[in-house]
């Protein structure tokens, strides 16, 4: 409080702190108000997590994927960093879906409050480009082939389409220049407008005031300032969004695939769960009808949504009084998950398989490790079983540890100590780890 008084004496906070806290709340605090406050502080959290990574990573396709998996393996809390930054970015598309949804629901879009809603609609269109430009950085196989799709799609556009698409990839084909430029985009670029628009956005809250509840009667119980209800209940919801990411972060990994090979023809990309409703799309749309898919539905989608406070004319915000618009947003979002469950669905019904295991096993039979060790039934008896291996308790650690020395974590061993580099290493270890009673 001393250094408080101390500053506002010198730079009179006291304004400060009454257009921040003590903006009145037609109707009072709500749970239903947290989800602009939870995308701010996401794209906070993305920001910080984004920055400790930027320490390490090199964008160019040499080094890309290394930096990578050294952030993973080497840096200090670094898988923790990257899983935070990559189930955040989830949880940012979340939290600003919400966002809209509640303004479309509560109809504060309407009048004084149509250019709030065009900017929070800029904004959503910046986070989802935050989203493709970031997917590219690890430069493994799925990311680079996902752009590459992604880029074919705005070459569809008519007359500027083969311009744009030349633009994004630096050149005729996508390489280092598409790289350093995606990396440029997502660092330095859209960060910048995110933080203006969040910034207009704010000031236009500022200077039109929440809208509150939906009907008069229930604005009319009362005001309550921002400061302390609402507040308290801001914080609640971001403490509980970071346990739940660090959560994701600890428990759930993020691996990459194979790095990136652009002469491998054979591999079909998946995209991040966000973007699986419009990739099943593109699996219904085909021949002369493909741009429908690719940049007319697309843009008819979002010149619907940016003017929508100006479509939807009628001047109550009550839902249940606005039929036409509940309907219309009822029918979006059942295509939306309908497409999104499809694509869900088949792809859960193909057996995915990593393919650092395929690799592993393949080391396996090239060192002869056959030749010292049974796997169920095959192979011989001089060394360990090893068929349920994955069940037993050395864990990853010890494995690598095994396998670049087996001196050091089992004193005596006759086996040889061989030439593996730590990719090697790992997908050894990711094949014996995977022999379990119960494969998962």
């Amino acid at each position: 409080m001393r250094i408080y008084k101390w500053l506002d004496r010198r730079l009179n906070l006291k304004p400060v702190e009454r257009t921040l806290l003590d903006e009145p709340i037609p109707g009072g605090a709500s749970w239903i108000y947290v989800f602009g406050s939870a995308t701010l502080f996401l794209f906070l959290l993305q920001a910080v997590t984004g920055m400790f990574l930027a320490i390490y990573y090199a964008p160019t396709p040499d080094h890309a994927y290394d930096s990578i998996q050294f952030i993973e393996e080497q840096v200090t809390f670094g898988a923790f960093v990257r899983g935070l930054h990559h189930w955040g970015a989830s949880g940012m598309v979340v939290a600003i879906g919400l966002h809209m949804l509640q303004t479309f629901l509560y109809g504060a879009y309407k009048s004084p409050r149509e250019v709030m809603w065009m900017v929070g609609v800029v904004l959503f269109l910046i986070v989802m480009a935050f989203a493709f430009t970031g997917y590219l950085l690890p430069w493994d196989q799925t990311a680079y082939w996902a752009t590459q799709i992604g880029l074919n799609m705005v070459g569809t556009v008519p007359l500027v389409g083969e311009f744009l698409m030349k633009v994004m990839r630096g050149g005729e084909l996508l390489g280092a220049l598409t790289l350093s430029r995606f990396f440029a985009v997502h660092v330095l670029f859209l960060p910048a407008i995110l933080v203006t628009l969040i910034a207009a956005h704010l000031f236009i809250l500022r200077r039109v005031g929440p809208a509150g509840p939906w009907t008069d009667e229930r604005a009319s119980l009362g005001r309550e300032t921002f400061y302390p209800r609402q507040v308290y209940m801001d914080a609640v919801v971001m403490l509980a969004v970071f346990a739940v990411l660090a959560s994701l972060a600890l428990l759930v990994p993020f691996p990459l695939t194979d790095k990136a090979n652009p002469s491998d023809t054979s591999f079909v990309p998946v995209p991040e769960w966000y973007f699986l409703f419009y990739y099943e799309l593109l699996k219904y749309v085909h021949g002369p009808l493909e741009p429908l898919a690719t940049w007319v539905l697309p843009m008819v989608v979002v010149l619907g949504l940016f003017f929508w406070p100006f479509i939807d004319r009628n001047p109550v915000r009550n839902p249940i009084k606005r039929p036409a618009a509940l309907v219309s947003g009822l029918l979006f979002l059942l295509v939306v998950f309908s497409l999104l469950g499809l694509s869900i669905r088949n792809l859960y019904a193909v057996p995915r398989v990593d393919p650092a295991l395929a690799r592993g096993q393949a080391l396996y039979q090239q060192f002869g490790c056959i030749g010292c060790h049974r796997i169920h039934g095959e192979g011989g008896a001089v060394g360990p079983e090893l068929s349920y291996v994955g069940d037993g308790r050395p864990d990853r650690e010890w494995h690598l540890k095994h396998f670049r020395d087996p001196q050091s974590v089992s004193p005596g061993s006759f086996m040889p100590k061989f030439p593996l580099d730590d990719k090697q290493v790992n997908d050894l270890t990711s094949y014996m780890l995977s022999l379990k009673r119960t494969p998962s």
